[in-house]
């Protein structure tokens, strides 16, 4: 097909019935980029025989070397469908519609899923892909729910079909159970989405109906149940696409439907609906019957019969048992016509893509079926943007009109686009810096100025020489030349010029092609937007409640058509397009919202992207000089990647925080070759911990005069203030209580509570990971009385030891730590119970301090940021605190007042003060440390597809790497298991590539994080039975892995570690000459 022109694409976008915004999803290695080439090969972007080889949507390096997709790209394509005339008027012409397909192609590792939030918040369908011999992945179930939330409608594509027949070698009737059982998989999963929306819908029905029962109003209403039909795949519907698109063919059932229908005598419409299931053909009544009436027959289903016993045949006769009298056969048979070269070729893979993209061609199934199945943005946002206003932050308060605009995709109402990722582009990769393709006439014409320019220099030469010549009439030859040479010569002071301006020029030219610019992804949904408006920006905090907050004006400067490695520059874009737009550098971080309305604009920026980061490394320059273009080259990496976090820590290092192992590698590599383009030094993944005690048999006995386990009494140095304080390990219940409401605890205090000096900010630290409030739109917040009746409930649980102590203690919590929002509680219990209370402040009156003597109040600020800072840093390696209660039992303060009143120890609260928090310190620290003291590792979930022969190998490697086998299936109908295992973060690093060189790329796993897991090793273990003494040696070192851990940590952070530096010493000798 020739190439399509951007000029025919642009003039699509006008009309937005005809546009199509799509995405496509899978697993990763399930097939998106080979079924992205086939589509651009319909339109002349790439050659039909290299589709599935060029990859032309994976343009960066080390995506063509690894393989997979890692960040999301655009493209246009064009494609136009013929309708046939009616009956009354058969002799007419058919009617062509041109459609305007914006493709986007999403990664499908999980380190990328990011890419996948943003791009499906751009599009109105989506193409779901699966493997049909791995079947539903992980991966499949995260952008299923993905689209699910979204609201876009997906269209199934079981890929891979070759596989089916060339290494499982199944028959067509094998192959059709299979396929089979892998949509029931698919439709199982929308299923379960289905299911758990309905359970919490009937959850709200129910409350609000015994609200209003307690209101006195009566109400008869029924629950109203939703239809599930809809919601999933069936092939005789249309909406699966069974494909294999390395080998260039795909076809949906209506194709088969249209062409035995007239062999059939029946209609297509109703044909399609029996080639799916268990519906048979009597071959002597051509009637379609159901299984229960067979007979006894042994008849095919119409499936194999009329669909998967082709495309057998085709590739039995072709790969599997090269056959080439069948082969001719087959091809006269079809209709196709077929090069002598391909029919020859020894490749067999060369005839069958031949045949295959002919007969059942890829681009039309896909393209047709996304042109049916999938809404245009007229019908889509009629239907998805009125659940994306009632999520949107500040709802009530968005203007009526932007609301309306948007739900008809208005092209001449108010502005609202969605950024939802910024892009850095090369300077030299721009349209205006690139050079225009001419056409056949701007090529002639620009052949004929030149050569009328060659003629005019000829003749301007032949002029000068004449002139010389006469000139030198009468003047010796050699003074003639010599006046001719210094008239033309350039003097030294131009020649230098010369040169300092190429210098000049060479300089600037190298700093303009090294320059990145950055280039809105963006979703226009009403209004027009053009080259030179001025607009408004909304950053992801912006509530249209608050109109003057976080919104800042820009001017756009560029808008262009995405087409993959390409840009094209347009002058403007309407309603309903995909497109690219520049001048946002400064004003967009990494997404937010364009609009044309002052007031009442609505936030489309508050997209979930999955699991926070959770790998970090500590970067520096090579060269110290360098550090200015690290930190700017940090800056634009923050902007560019969705998913990547960069931080300053208190020390000064510059960090960054990636989502996995392989989003690090090519954060490095931006950094390195494109953002700071300095070489850069990184440490070794950081990865977090936590601290928590519990109770356990080897627990040092107390100390002498110790009455209680945990119990710690310090003073400071002059002894004048003393606090005695319990530390005793919380229940697991209201451990996880308090982990899981963490947002909602924030929110509280926000509101409600004076700030404090230690953890004021919600930065991420040591791995803590908060967010603040305003970020988290999207989650459910607890009022305070929910949170302390859940905190109850908790307490309450049956499971937790010492009830009677827990009783009554939610009533006198002081503080949640650390940073007010963490899993630790202080608790007030002195006698005189004079502490502020979290859930009952005191009044302003009660706490006015007084002149006289100090007391225990003065210093109550004092013991919450010591608090604050004993769990932000615990005692075993200064990691986060978990799962821990502090009583404070008494606070004393021995103070005298002199002759005028006043109090002796007030003039010396500065050196005090700080003094009193050490020790409130230095006292949780000892009390944690009489129990027996655990850490908490991250952990990551992994699924690993294998065969069956080197299951044994991916075992040995889980259980190099500390993990555990927690589930391993076979899939049915493959050689294939699905093991799923759990294991230490700081494991992980490089365990894929380990994995697949034991495997011989048998195996590819898929690490998920996982939350954090308790290690049950005691740090400070050392063996002390004889039997543990013999096996393990005096310190164990090689078997309490807990305190490898911890001495790592520790020697990172610069800490003190224990150790032997000299080992079975002997006294030297000196021998006898």
């Amino acid at each position: 097909m020739p190439v399509i022109p951007p000029q025919q694409l642009v003039a699509l976008q006008s009309t937005p019935q005809n546009i199509r915004n799509i995405c496509i999803l899978a697993h990763v290695d399930h097939g998106k980029t080979s079924l992205s080439d086939g589509l651009l090969s319909s339109n002349g972007i790439i050659s039909p025989k290299l589709a599935g080889q060029v990859r032309y949507l994976d343009s960066r390096e080390d995506e063509q070397l690894r393989g997979i997709t890692m960040q999301s790209s655009a493209i246009s394509l064009f494609f136009r469908t013929l309708k046939a005339p009616p009956p009354e008027t058969p002799d007419a012409p058919p009617t062509a519609t041109d459609h305007l397909i914006n493709l986007i192609d999403s990664p499908g590792h999980i380190d990328f899923s990011s890419e996948v939030s943003t791009a499906s918040r751009l599009c109105d369908g989506a193409l779901v892909l699966v493997d049909v011999v791995e079947g539903v992945c992980s991966q499949t179930i995260t952008v299923l729910r993905q689209a699910w939330l979204e609201k876009i409608r997906p269209v199934l594509v079981l890929n891979k079909l070759d596989r089916l027949f060339t290494e499982l070698r199944l028959s067509s009737a094998e192959a059709a159970a299979h396929l089979n059982k892998v949509v029931e998989q698919v439709n199982a999963v929308m299923g379960s989405f289905f299911a758990g929306e309905r359970m919490e819908e009937d959850l709200k029905w129910r409350e609000e109906k015994e609200r209003r029962k307690a209101a006195g109003e009566l109400t008869e209403e029924e629950f109203e149940e939703k239809d599930d039909e809809d919601i999933y795949f069936e092939p005789s519907k249309g909406n699966v696409i069974f494909a294999s698109a390395i080998d260039g063919w795909a076809f949906r059932l209506s194709q088969f439907a249209q062409l035995y229908a007239p062999k059939l005598g029946v209609k297509p419409e109703n044909l399609q609906k029996v080639l799916w299931g268990d519906y048979y053909l009597d071959p002597k009544t051509k009637r379609v019957l159901q299984a229960r009436h067979l007979k006894g027959r042994n008849l095919k289903p119409m499936f194999v019969q009329f669909v998967m016993d082709n495309v057998h045949a085709v590739y039995q006769n072709t790969v599997v048992e090269r056959d080439t009298e069948m082969v001719e056969k087959i091809v006269k048979a079809l209709g196709v016509k077929i090069l002598p070269r391909d029919l020859r070729a020894k490749d067999a893979r060369i005839t069958l893509t031949s045949i295959m993209s002919q007969w059942l061609p890829l681009s039309t199934s896909v393209l047709l079926a996304v042109i049916q199945e999938l809404p245009s943005p007229l019908a889509a946002q009629s239907a998805r943007i009125q659940s994306m206003l009632e999520e949107a932050p500040g709802a009530e308060a968005i203007d009526q009109e932007v609301k309306q605009s948007m739900l008809a995709c208005n092209a001449n109402g108010p502005v609202m686009a969605y950024v939802s990722k910024m892009v850095a582009v090369p300077e030299d990769e721009l349209p205006r810096n690139k050079r225009r393709q001419l056409t056949a006439d701007e090529m002639r014409e620009q052949g004929r100025l030149q050569r009328e320019q060659r003629e005019r220099q000829v003749r301007e030469a032949r002029e000068r020489a004449e002139r010389a010549e006469a000139e030198a009439n009468g003047v010796p030859l050699e003074e003639a030349m010599q006046k001719v040479s210094l008239t033309d010569a350039p003097t030294e002071a131009q020649v230098a010029e010369g040169e300092d301006a190429v210098e000049m020029s060479e300089e600037e030219e190298f700093m303009d092609e090294n320059k990145e610019h950055m280039v809105g992804f963006s979703r226009i949904y009403s209004g027009t937007v053009s080259v030179g408006d001025e607009l408004l920006v909304m950053g992801p905090k912006y509530n249209p409640a608050q109109p003057d907050r976080h919104v800042s004006r820009v001017t756009i400067t560029d808008l262009y058509l995405l087409m993959g490695r390409e840009l094209v520059a347009l002058d403007k874009v309407p309603a309903g397009n995909v497109f690219g737009v520049g001048g946002l550098e400064g004003k967009v971080l990494k997404n937010g919202t364009i609009c044309s309305v002052q007031g009442g604009g609505v936030n489309l920026a508050g997209v979930n992207l999955g699991s926070a980061p959770i790998v970090r490394v500590a970067l520096e320059p090579a060269d110290p000089r360098d550090m200015p273009k690290l930190v700017d080259g940090l800056k634009l990496l923050n902007q560019a990647d969705p998913c990547v976090e960069v931080l300053v820590q208190d020390t000064g290092e510059h960090v960054i925080l990636t989502a996995g192992e392989l989003h690090l590698e090519r954060c490095l590599k931006d950094l390195r070759e494109r953002f700071a383009k300095v070489e850069i030094y990184s440490s070794k993944p950081i990865v977090p911990f936590k601290e928590t005690i519990v109770k356990a048999p080897e627990m040092a006995p107390l100390k002498e005069g110790v009455e209680k386990r945990g119990e710690a009494v310090t003073t400071i140095s002059s002894e004048k203030v003393g606090v005695k304080i319990r530390t005793r390990p919380l229940p697991a219940a209201v451990t996880e209580y308090l982990v899981k409401n963490a947002a909602s605890f924030q929110r509280m205090f926000k509101h409600e509570q004076q700030q404090v000096s230690v953890g004021e900010t919600t930065t991420a630290l040591d791995g803590d990971i908060v967010e603040d409030e305003e970020t988290l739109q999207t989650e459910k917040y607890l009022s305070k009385e929910e949170l302390k009746a859940g905190l109850e409930e908790a307490f309450a649980d049956k499971e937790n030891d010492d009830k009677f102590e827990w009783k009554g203690i939610v009533d006198k919590i002081v503080a949640f730590g650390p940073k007010r929002i963490g899993p630790n509680l202080l608790v007030d219990s002195t006698s005189e119970n004079w502490m502020r209370k979290a859930f009952h402040g005191d009044s302003e009156e009660d706490r006015a301090r007084q002149s006289g003597a100090l007391t225990a109040r003065d210093f109550e600020d004092y013991l919450y940021t010591g608090f604050q800072i004993a769990t932000l840093r615990g005692p075993l390696c200064h990691e986060p605190v978990q799962g821990i209660v502090c009583y404070v039992e008494d606070v004393t303060v021995q103070d005298e007042v002199d002759e005028n009143g006043k109090s002796v120890l007030r003039s010396q609260m500065g050196q005090i003060s700080g003094q009193f928090m050490t020790v409130v310190r230095d006292a949780i620290r000892q009390g944690f440390l009489q129990w027996s003291p655990r850490l908490l590792l991250a952990m990551y979930s992994v699924d690993i597809q294998a065969s069956t022969d080197v299951l044994g190998k991916v075992y040995g490697v889980v259980a190099r790497r500390r993990g555990r086998i927690v589930a391993e299936e076979m899939k049915e109908g493959t050689p294939f298991f699905s093991v799923k295992a759990v294991f230490p973060v700081v494991e992980s690093f490089g365990f894929s590539d380990d994995i697949r060189k034991k495997t011989s790329g048998a195996a590819s796993p898929q690490l998920i994080f996982n939350g954090f897991e308790m290690l049950d090793i005691d740090p400070f273990w050392v063996p002390t039975t004889e039997e543990e003494l013999e096996d393990l040696g005096e310190l164990a070192e090689r078997e309490n892995v807990a305190k490898n851990y911890m001495d790592a940590v520790r020697r990172r952070k610069g800490l003190f570690v224990e150790r032997r530096l000299v080992k079975g010493a002997e006294k030297q000798r000196t021998l006898k000459r």
